[in-house]
């Protein structure tokens, strides 16, 4: 009788201690997250995300970074790195226009917007019953290490974040102290679309690529213009004689002998010394890890002797 008491008992405390350990948190289980977003709204999820659409390339590509990758259910037409992401579903995109439709089927527990988003596009997916993160765009390089630890915040993917981060950083310092070694600035006319050869737009002063030139040591050419993003006359472009003229319209097939073609453009340095060359303006133009890619690339082509 005292053994089938004693079974007994042993039995309760079993199930008593199983029950009590499965009503603890395990170990990856994760804590519910609050974070104000760019359109200062404070978004909360009960856990990362796991079902995420982006809505961005940028925000894409540093989902991919973090390790969220595999989360990504759902992309807008432009994302177009890493390759993978190109088999995701995608959602629209193209003239700002989305297909709240897809994006609704693909039950996501997070869609994440950012600043080539609308706050009435927000307002339409929130009319669905979504829940929607608006990213802003970091004001400079310290602040993509921001946006990468609020990215991985949001997916659970916070210890690769801040990995990702410390390795951008190092790599930042490195070509800081690369262009530390020489005292030559050139200067730099980045192109951002010359369709109109005689007011051809570029990035002006307290724009992310006037930053960008001036960390990868150079000038940049359209300093002197009144707005970030603005057209420079020829007449001023021959003023300027830039030493470098970079074609970050490349990708819509403007060459370099397009543009020493371009009436006016013939006396100019860059064209005479044959220093026309072609960028990646996604590495520029997307606010995420690839930044520091496109700053690299640019140091390189600036200041081709200290890379030699």
């Amino acid at each position: 009788m005292k053994k089938t008491i004693a079974t007994t008992f042993s039995l309760l405390l079993a199930v008593f201690l199983i029950s009590g350990c499965a009503a603890l948190p395990s170990a990856g289980q994760k804590d519910a997250i609050s974070l104000q977003d760019g359109l200062g709204r404070e978004v909360s999820l009960s856990q990362p995300a796991q079902r995420i659409v982006s809505l961005s390339p940028s925000v894409t590509e540093t989902l991919f970074a973090v390790g969220a990758g595999a989360q990504v259910v759902g992309r807008d037409s432009f994302s177009n790195y890493p390759a993978e992401a190109q088999s995701i579903q995608d959602v629209g995109g193209s003239m700002g226009n989305y297909s709240m439709e897809t994006i609704a089927s693909l039950q996501p527990d997070l869609v994440i917007a950012a600043e080539i988003n609308t706050p009435e596009q927000v307002k339409a997916l929130e009319d669905l019953g979504l829940t929607v993160y608006y990213l802003s765009n970091p004001a400079s390089l310290d602040g993509i290490y921001e946006l990468i630890s609020t990215v991985g915040s949001l997916s659970g993917h916070q210890d690769e974040a801040e990995a990702l981060s410390a390795s951008l950083r190092e790599r930042v310092q490195a070509i800081t102290d690369t262009i530390a070694k020489t005292e030559t600035r050139p200067l730099v006319f980045y192109e951002l679309d010359g369709t109109d050869p005689a007011k051809p737009w570029t990035p002006g002063p307290g724009s992310f690529m006037d930053e960008l030139i001036r960390a990868a040591g150079g000038e940049n050419a359209a300093a002197g213009l009144t707005s970030a993003w603005a057209q420079i006359s020829i007449e001023e472009l021959l003023v300027q004689d830039p030493d470098y003229i970079l074609l970050g319209d490349a990708i819509w097939g403007v060459t370099p002998e397009q543009v020493a073609a371009r009436a006016g453009w013939e006396g100019l340095t860059a064209v005479i010394e044959g220093r026309v060359l072609p960028f990646n303006d996604d590495l520029v133009s997307r606010p995420g890890p690839r930044l520091v890619d496109g700053l690299e690339e640019l140091a390189k082509l600036i200041h081709p002797e200290l890379y030699q």
